[in-house]
C-alpha cells in the first residue's frame, strides 16, 4: 500500500482535463463506428488505421498520462520535476490526434504536422517521467516498468512520425516494416507494460489485497520486453522465427500477468464486486479471449479471427481497464483534494458516495453489449450487427461522461466547510 502526501500530488485542476478531454474521445470513436462496414475490417484500411489512432491517443494515452501525473509522483516518493509541463500535453495530445484523424482520412499532407504535435506532447511526457525519476534514489520493479514502457514510448512516436512523413510522400521508406515496429513498441512497450505495473499498485489499494506475490511481474515484465524488442527487429530483418518468438513471449507474458491479476483477486479483503471490479474483471476476460482467438487464427489464418482478438484487446480489455480504473481514482482524487482537510472537522462522504450508480451500471452494460456485439460482427462479418454494437457502445460512452463529469463537479457538503 503506498501512502499518498500532498507534498507529492499535483493539483486536481492539472489532471481533470485529460480524463475529460479523454472520456469525450471515448465517445467520438464509438460514433465513428457507424462509420465501418466488414469490408473496412483490414489493418491496413485507412477507416481502421484513423480509428486506432483515434481510440489510442485521444481515449487510451490522454487517461494514461492523466493518470500518470498522479500516480508517477505517488509511485517514486518525489514530486514532478516540472508539473506544469502537464498542462501543455493535453492541448497539444488533442489537436495532434485529430490532425493525424483527418489527415489518414481526408488529407494526407496534414499527417506529418499531426504527428510531429503529437511527437511533442509525449516528448514533454517521456522527459518530465524521466527528469522526475532522476530524483529517485532506489527503484523498484514498479519503477523499473515506467522507466522500460516509458523507453518503448520514446522509440515508438519516433517510428510513428517516420511512417507520417511516409504516408504523406515525404519520404521514401516501407510503411509495412515500420508499422509493425511502431504498433508493437506503443501497444506492447508502453501501454501493456505500463497496465502490468501500475496495476500491481491500484489492484491490491483498490481491493485491499496483501500476501502476494510480485515475482510474476518481473517475469510478465522480462516477456513483454523482449517481445517488443524481437519484433522491432523482425520488422526490418526477414526472419519468421524472431517475429513469431516474439509474438510467443507476448502471449506467455500476458498470460503470467493475468496469473498475477488473479492471484490479487483472491488475496483481497474487499470481497464485493462493484462496478469496478465487474470492470476489471469483463477486461481480464476480454485479454484472455482475445489471446485464444490470436491462437485460433495463427492455426487457422482465418483474418476475421485475428481482427476479432485485436478488438477485444483494445475495446474490451484496454477499454474496460481505464473505465473501470476512472471509478476509483477520480472519486479518490476529487475526494482527497476537497474532503481530506475537513477530515476531523465535519462529516465527508464515502468515496461510494461521489459515484452516481446508474450511470455508471449503464455504462458498463451498454458498453458490454457493444464490445461482444462487435466481436460477434466481425467474427460472422455482419454489418447490421456493426451498427448494432456502435449504438450499445455509444449509449454507454454517453454515461460515462455523465459518470465522469459528475464525479469531478461533485461538492456535497462543502457548503458547510
Amino acid at each position: 500500500m503506498f501512502q499518498i502526501s500532498q507534498d507529492f500530488a499535483p493539483p486536481f485542476k492539472l489532471i481533470s482535463p485529460f480524463f475529460i478531454i479523454g472520456a469525450l474521445f471515448y465517445l467520438i470513436s464509438t460514433l465513428y463506428l457507424f462509420g465501418f462496414s466488414v469490408e473496412n475490417f483490414h489493418h491496413l484500411d485507412i477507416k481502421v488505421l484513423s480509428f486506432i489512432h483515434l481510440f489510442l491517443l485521444g481515449f487510451v494515452m490522454m487517461v494514461i498520462f492523466g493518470a500518470m501525473a498522479q500516480l508517477v509522483p505517488v509511485v517514486l516518493e518525489v514530486g514532478h520535476a516540472a508539473v506544469e509541463l502537464f498542462y501543455a500535453i493535453w492541448p497539444l495530445l488533442g489537436i495532434g490526434t485529430l490532425m493525424m484523424v483527418f489527415g489518414f482520412l481526408y488529407l494526407p499532407a496534414l499527417l506529418p504536422y499531426g504527428g510531429t504535435i503529437v511527437l511533442v506532447a509525449m516528448m514533454i511526457f517521456v522527459f518530465e517521467i524521466f527528469a522526475t525519476m532522476k530524483k529517485v534514489k532506489k527503484f523498484n520493479v514498479v519503477m523499473g516498468s515506467i522507466f522500460i514502457s516509458n523507453s518503448f514510448l520514446f522509440f515508438g512516436i519516433i517510428f510513428g512520425l517516420v511512417m507520417a512523413l511516409g504516408y504523406a510522400g515525404i519520404l521514401n521508406i516501407d510503411i509495412q516494416a515500420f508499422l509493425g515496429a511502431h504498433v508493437f513498441l506503443v501497444i506492447g512497450g508502453y501501454i501493456s507494460i505500463t497496465l502490468m505495473g501500475l496495476s500491481t499498485v491500484l489492484l491490491p489499494m483498490f481491493g485491499l489485497s496483501h500476501g502476494f506475490s510480485k515475482k510474476p511481474l518481473y517475469g510478465a515484465l522480462s516477456l513483454m520486453s523482449l517481445a517488443v524488442i524481437l519484433i522491432v527487429i523482425s520488422s526490418f530483418v526477414n526472419f519468421s522465427i524472431i517475429k513469431y518468438s516474439g509474438y510467443t513471449f507476448a502471449s506467455i507474458s500476458l498470460v503470467v500477468y493475468f496469473y498475477l491479476v488473479y492471484k490479487i483477486y483472491k488475496t483481497r479483503a474487499r470481497k464485493e464486486n462493484d462496478i469496478y471490479a465487474k470492470s476489471i474483471i469483463f477486461a481480464y476476460l476480454s485479454m484472455l479471449a482475445s489471446l485464444v482467438l490470436a491462437v485460433v487464427y495463427v492455426v487457422s489464418e482465418k483474418e476475421t479471427l485475428l481482427l476479432a482478438s485485436a478488438w477485444l484487446f483494445f475495446f474490451g480489455f484496454f477499454g474496460f481497464a481505464i473505465t473501470g480504473h476512472m471509478y476509483k481514482i477520480v472519486p479518490f482524487l476529487v475526494w482527497f483534494e476537497r474532503y481530506s482537510p475537513l477530515v476531523g472537522k465535519q462529516k465527508v462522504p464515502m468515496l461510494a458516495d461521489m459515484l452516481p450508480k446508474q450511470s455508471s451500471h449503464a455504462q458498463l452494460t451498454f458498453s458490454v453489449f457493444g464490445v461482444l456485439t462487435i466481436t460477434l460482427a466481425i467474427v460472422f462479418q455482419n454489418d447490421m450487427m456493426i451498427k448494432a454494437g456502435a449504438s450499445f457502445l455509444t449509449f454507454g460512452a454517453l454515461a460515462f461522461i455523465r459518470t465522469i463529469l459528475y464525479m469531478i463537479n461533485f461538492k456535497q457538503g462543502l457548503e458547510n466547510g
